[in-house]
Formats: C-alpha cells, sequence, structure tokens
C-alpha cells in the first residue's frame, strides 16, 4: 500500500459487519487509514485485535481483516464510534465523539446485542459523556444491551500486552457465555 493509496483512503467509511442479536458487537474508536483502504476492520499490521481475539478464546483461530464477514458465523459483529477514516484518533473533535455516540446507540436499539464491546476507554468516556468510566463492565445499558469497555487493541496502546488485553476480552467472553445460559 503506497503512502498517496492511504491518503486517499481519508475521511472513507469502511462498511459495519453487523447482525441483529449478537453477542458481542465489538466498536473501534474509527477507522484507520490501513482499514479504510482495505476495507477491512483493525487492518493494520500492528493492530493487536485480531490476535486478541483468538487468544481470549472468541475465534478458533487468529482471523485476518479479510475474513471479519467469518465474525458473523461466531454471533460476533464490528461496528466504529465515529464511522470516517484517520490517520489518528486525536484528529477527530469531542463533537464527533459525541455524535458517533447518539447514531452508535440508535444502532444498537435496532440491532440489539447482548454486548456492546468499546474498543478504547477515552472514546467510551467522550461519546458517553462517561469520564469515569474504567475498563470493564459499565453500568449503561442501552435497552437490553450491556457494554463493556475495552483496551483499545492499537499497537500504539503500551500500557496493554498482548496478555493482558487477551485476559479482558476473555473477561468480557466468559460473561457473554455465562448470560446465554
Amino acid at each position: 500500500m503506497t503512502p498517496q493509496e492511504l491518503l486517499a483512503a481519508r475521511d472513507r467509511v469502511v462498511p459495519d459487519v453487523i447482525a441483529g442479536g449478537l453477542s458481542v458487537l465489538f466498536c473501534g474508536i474509527n477507522p484507520g487509514l490501513m482499514s479504510a483502504a482495505t476495507g477491512h476492520h483493525f487492518a493494520r499490521p500492528g493492530n493487536r485485535f485480531w490476535p486478541v481475539l483468538h487468544r481470549s478464546g472468541f475465534t478458533p483461530r487468529q482471523l485476518r481483516p479479510s475474513e471479519q464477514e467469518e465474525l458473523l458465523t461466531y454471533g460476533l459483529g464490528i461496528t466504529n464510534v465515529v464511522a470516517r477514516a484517520s490517520a489518528r484518533a486525536d484528529e477527530l473533535s469531542d463533537e464527533e465523539f459525541r455524535e458517533g455516540g447518539r447514531l452508535l446507540a440508535l444502532k444498537v436499539e435496532r440491532l440489539r446485542p447482548r454486548w456492546l464491546a468499546v474498543a478504547g476507554i477515552t472514546a467510551y468516556r467522550t461519546a458517553f459523556g462517561e469520564p469515569k468510566a474504567r475498563i470493564g463492565p459499565q453500568e449503561r445499558t442501552i435497552g437490553g444491551t450491556r457494554i463493556w469497555a475495552l483496551p483499545n487493541p492499537s499497537g500504539l496502546n503500551a500500557h496493554w500486552t498482548l496478555e493482558t488485553m487477551a485476559e479482558e476480552f476473555a473477561r468480557l467472553r466468559e460473561a457473554a457465555r455465562e448470560e446465554r445460559r
């Protein structure tokens, strides 16, 4: 992928991987340029979403971004808080996050996943006006949908290792499994 191709992807939207009644709808902050250029969520090679999803037990093998549609067979999906692609999340305004949170809530009300998992605590705090939110299950619900704030899987998030991130994702997986019983 050339730098020109990446720059041309700015402001593009990556289509959601969604269906009604999912077990977990994962929600990224917004698509990066690599995701927008390829049309695949979490496509940057350093992003840890796909390895963490597998290590946490959500998928039986590590999927490639190009296999994202396979998530639906596991009752999983992907969307974003803010739809438009940017090189960095800090290019987005608080207003975009708040509007993204409003639109996300409407989407969740329509699709009714059991869990909405927002991968990025700062994005969650801003989008939903909860500045003190912490990683983990949230008090807030959207209709019958529970919310879990996850660490951002970007390679830039050095506070979380692959292992600690997989442990947090596994906590969500276990909660979603327990709820199905």
